[in-house]
């Protein structure tokens, strides 16, 4: 092959890798700026960083090993781009997906999973199914054994008010709270994406005095939450 041609394949590799840096960068900061939905920019992310990130792996180990020996130093260092735009985008991809790793596809967390706290409607207001998914409990079981009821000392209207400003405290958007019924609804969303999470709180007078509280926390995009919602469920119980 000539050198012309490993040029043209090195150099196709380095543009590659160069356009599928920007996909990510233009999916997040379109979401972060208003102008991409969530789930748009996250499809712009995953794009970039999953296909970008192979064709440029694989068009600069090509032209490694075209240009070995030294037969065309320019050719080469355009490789060593293509390859490590690639080694990165597949990266940040493994870094975005670690928190879930080992974890189930589920995105409706509760510590009640017999008697999980009810929304009124769906918040979203697309008419989603907000029933809990039975087929999910024993995945919950399994995965998150440390979420359970938790007990609070304070009477349920003083309880509420205690919840709500710890929810508030971690940047949650209380959008109900009713100290009569001790039901509270709030929304958060995820750092980077933007993603949109509905929680759900029940406060109960408990048997022997004080309050017993549940949580239940459900994204409203995907399928998968990469544990989000156990995170934010287990932040507010922290808080507590």
């Amino acid at each position: 092959m000539s050198s012309q041609s490993i040029s043209k394949v090195a150099t196709a590799g380095a543009v590659l890798a160069a356009i599928a840096v920007s996909l990510p960068a233009i999916g997040i900061l379109g979401i972060q700026l208003g102008a991409l939905a969530p789930m748009t920019g996250f499809t712009f992310f995953t794009a970039g960083a999953v296909l970008g990130g192979l064709s440029s792996l694989v068009l600069g180990l090509i032209g490694l090993v075209l240009t070995r020996g030294g037969s065309d130093g320019e050719g080469r260092k355009r490789a060593m781009i293509a390859l490590g735009g690639g080694v990165a985008l597949l990266g940040a991809v493994a870094v975005a997906g670690s928190p879930g790793a080992g974890l189930p596809p589920i995105n409706d967390i509760t510590t009640n999973l017999q008697d999980p706290p009810q929304f009124d409607g769906d918040p979203s207001g697309r008419g989603r199914d907000m029933a809990y998914p039975r087929d999910w409990i024993p995945l919950v079981e399994e995965a998150y054994p440390d979420l359970t009821s938790h007990t609070m000392q304070e009477p349920v209207p003083a309880a509420v008010a205690t919840t709500v400003r710890a929810a508030e405290s971690l940047g949650w958007t209380v959008t109900h709270s009713d100290p009569a019924s001790g039901l509270i609804e709030a929304s958060d969303a995820t750092a980077i994406f933007q993603f949109v999470d509905d929680v759900a709180i029940r406060i109960r007078p408990a048997s022997g005095g004080g309050s017993t509280l549940d949580v239940r926390s459900k994204s409203r995009d995907g399928r998968g939450d990469v544990g989000a919602n156990a995170a934010r469920i287990r932040a507010l119980l922290a808080q507590l």
